[in-house]
């Protein structure tokens, strides 16, 4: 590791500069953008084997959004190239043309051609719509479609606060509950669409609303846990659902809430509501033997039910790596710098595949390979490369000094 009691050295900061730009823009997005474009029938197509080969055409809808977000969002803020934003307008023309149904929700999972085949109950699909269509309206300048992303995210909000808008997991008369997937991607989703332009105010008020649920009803002190799952009012549900914690994901939700403290000027309460969850789910999360990050763990400590619990997925460990990252630019705390160097060590360690690009996505616990997919129904061009852009974006902005790294 690269640190000291001081933190990142200089000298560490360029070349993790280096290693997240061209990562990204030399390694992971080429990739893509050479293996995943369906130039015949529109959209991207994200099933692929180790060297890119396609091994399933259906197309994920929610992987579009993310997809055409990215190419936008790097049009918005590396560079204005013309196939960036031409690709990204490729997704969302797919979208619009394909990806919503009779009622105005959106599919999950579409044919190659668009045909639909599968609508799930939650509404993944329209918030990653949503940043898409707000990037893209900043690249190209297109007031219309901004317009859409507001009122696409206002159609998301109403299925929030509507009763028997969105059918329950479970008979809400048995066991009512509610997940922490919810708020934190509503503040993700109300944040990109600020920053393209979206109404601040309409943002603004559910950035606010979701980062006070999960610390009210997901947060627990006693268990110094964040909870997936819980009752309507944050009640504990001591089932498998209940107990069941996900390190990776409230760790994302964690870096949400940084990010928000870092937009309004290193605000002292929510930087120690981030660093809080951070550091509780690293505790609950990292493997001390193995090294890496557990994908499900139990409250409790019980047998958790999910086979596939101690794995090491890609995506927990992007999130921690900009987490941690983040919380080091916002306190300056060298502990933070550590366990980046940590986390960011491991993985790139075991998930990139340096003779055909990009990351494997499903390692085993003690890091060996499971499977050579670089792409399916779930993994695409996102948490890779979001964390590779976000990473480049904070470390630039820790050798600018753009932010006081002292804590209040």
């Amino acid at each position: 590791m690269s640190t000291s009691a001081r933190g990142l050295a200089p000298a560490r900061i360029d070349e993790l500069i280096g290693i997240c730009r061209d990562g990204l823009l030399q390694d992971v997005i080429p990739f893509w953008i050479r293996h995943s474009v369906d130039e015949q029938h529109g959209g991207y197509m994200f099933s692929v084997d180790r060297d890119g080969s396609i091994v399933d055409t259906d197309k994920a809808v929610w992987l579009q959004g993310r997809f055409a977000w990215m190419l936008a969002t790097l049009y918005n803020t590396v560079e204005p190239r013309a196939e960036w934003l031409r690709l990204a307008k490729h997704g969302v023309d797919f979208l619009n043309a394909h990806c919503f149904d009779d009622d105005g929700r959106m599919f999950f999972l579409v044919t190659r051609e668009g045909k639909p085949l599968r609508k799930r109950r939650y509404f993944f699909s329209e918030t990653f719509a949503v940043i898409a269509y707000a990037a893209y309206a900043q690249a190209a300048g297109d007031p219309a479609m901004l317009r859409a992303a507001e009122d696409l995210f206002r159609s998301v909000t109403w299925l929030v606060t509507t009763p028997g808008a969105l059918p329950p997991k479970v008979d809400p008369a048995v066991r009512p509950m509610k997940g922490l997937a919810v708020p934190m991607i509503l503040i993700a989703t109300a944040q990109s669409l600020r920053e393209a332009g979206g109404d601040p105010e309409l943002c603004n008020g559910w950035i606010d609303r979701c980062i006070d649920e999960i610390e009210r009803d997901f947060m627990k002190p006693d268990l110094r846990a964040v909870l997936e799952t819980v009752g309507p009012n944050g009640e504990f549900l001591d089932h498998f659902d209940g107990r069941m914690l996900n390190p990776g994901h409230s760790i994302e939700a964690a870096w949400f809430i940084l990010e928000e403290a870092r937009v309004r000027g290193n605000d002292a309460r929510l930087r120690t509501l981030g660093e809080t969850i951070l550091e509780w789910m690293w505790a609950w999360g990292w493997d001390a033997e193995y090294g890496g990050l557990f994908y499900f763990r139990d409250v409790k400590r019980l047998p958790v039910q999910e086979y596939w619990h101690d794995m090491k997925f890609w995506w927990p460990h992007n999130e921690a790596i900009i987490a941690t990252l983040l919380a080091y630019h916002l306190t300056g705390d060298a502990k933070y710098a550590a366990m980046h160097e940590q986390v960011h060590e491991w993985a790139y360690a075991r998930f990139p595949d340096a003779e055909h690009g990009e990351w494997y996505g499903y390692l085993h616990r003690d890091g060996r390979l499971s499977v050579p997919l670089k792409g399916n129904t779930w993994k695409g061009c996102f948490h890779v490369p979001r964390m590779m852009w976000k990473c480049w974006r904070i470390l630039e902005e820790i050798k600018s000094g753009l932010l006081t790294k002292q804590a209040d």
